[in-house]
């Protein structure tokens, strides 16, 4: 199957498969959530396969069906001329080995969601404004120093936005090198790895697994689109508030060592990694 994955607010799609066939693949794809990539530029990989203009301009008019605009194209060199002339750009040869080693669809997990899941509105910026008006009403409003715009953070390329857009649905696990501060923050549609640490007032929002190889003081919501089986994990476990799915752990906790929280009962519950079960649970 042809790949789909995000690049901050852009798409990337390596095709495997004859144009018009990854075509009703991707229209198949696309129709499930027909307005979550609206809005979105894409890139497509076509590795050495060689389609007529025909079937390029049948393949960027679909996109455009789903509010996607293909900027360009990359793959053999004898595409240039006919992308020249359906005024893409051409970005390249792109050897098949690039196409074989992008991730590839997996089978989905199986996710039960709760009542309260079924009827959320589960998106990242509906998860963000809960999170800020706990916030608010625990700490009260934040002030930014004048004339200092809140930080993004650069991961694998992307800058991720003040206010962060939605990642398409493509993307399996986002990793960031080096610590996040105050103010900065990470979401993704699938899972979050951080190599360093997260201080208070930094925010991971994912709709998967969150890890942290360093200390976790910030924020934390795994789960953010239902998935009750999501885990928090961290070496140190320090977060200002964690929240998996929908189920929030009201109460700061300190706990030494590695740790996971988990969701257990109706309650998030957090043991040293590898436990067979969380036993320190915090209410909600």
């Amino acid at each position: 199957m042809s790949t789909v994955r995000g690049r901050g607010r852009n798409v990337e799609i390596a095709v495997d498969r004859a144009l018009p066939a990854a075509g009703e693949e991707l229209r198949a794809h696309f129709t499930e959530r027909p307005d979550f990539y609206r809005g979105s530029h894409a890139v497509a990989n076509l590795g050495l396969l060689e389609p007529g203009a025909p079937e390029i301009a049948a393949f960027r008019d679909l996109l455009a069906e789903f509010g996607i605009t293909l900027d360009g194209v990359s793959g053999s060199d004898t595409l240039a001329e006919t992308l020249a002339n359906l005024q893409l750009a051409y970005l390249g040869p792109a050897p098949v080995a690039e196409v074989s080693a992008l991730p590839r669809a997996r089978a989905p997990r199986q996710i039960e969601l709760s009542p309260e899941a079924r009827s959320l509105v589960a998106d990242f910026a509906g998860a963000r404004a809960d999170l800020a008006q706990r916030r608010i009403a625990k700490t009260g409003p934040a002030t930014a120093p004048a004339g200092v715009a809140p930080a993004g953070v650069a991961s694998a390329g992307v800058t991720i936005p003040a206010t962060p857009a939605y990642a398409p649905a493509g993307v399996s696990t986002l990793y960031h090198r080096g610590t996040l501060r105050g103010g900065q923050a990470l979401h993704n549609m699938g899972n979050i790895v951080v190599i360093g640490d997260l201080n208070p007032g930094a925010e991971l929002i994912a709709s998967g697994d969150i890890v942290v190889v360093g200390a976790l003081r910030g924020t934390a919501h795994a789960g953010a689109q239902g998935d009750r089986n999501a885990r928090v994990i961290a070496l140190e476990f320090a977060p200002t508030q964690l929240r998996i799915a929908t189920v929030i752990g009201a109460d700061a906790l300190v706990a030494t060592g590695p740790q996971q929280a988990v969701i257990e009962g109706d309650r998030i519950a957090v043991a040293p990694l590898g436990s067979p079960s969380a036993r320190q649970e915090i209410s909600l």
